[in-house]
């Protein structure tokens, strides 16, 4: 029997579907309460969200991620994801 290693499941918060971690974006609060960022790596401390690379589901995700990070989001971080959106999709 070959046991197979269990791929992380995330669910986007703008279309709310479950896909593989790896495929999301991770947008983090930092533990420290300095603020919200884009975590490339997927392994900063602090609550997490996820999105779809998609400028739908971010469009969507605006207000959610407020209120699922339980904090107010600066507009540098959407402008942020939205070219990190577009390096991804090419």
């Amino acid at each position: 029997m070959v046991n197979k290693k269990k791929i992380p499941q995330r669910r986007c918060v703008g279309c709310s579907e479950t896909k593989p971690k790896k495929e999301l974006i991770r947008i983090v609060r930092l533990s420290d309460g300095s603020g919200v960022e884009v975590d490339t790596t997927g392994k900063k401390a602090g609550r997490g969200a996820y999105i779809c690379p998609s400028k739908i589901c971010l469009k969507k995700a605006h207000k959610r991620l407020e209120a699922n990070l339980e904090c107010s989001i600066p507009d540098e971080i959407f402008i942020k994801l939205e070219k990190e959106i577009e390096n991804i999709n090419g």
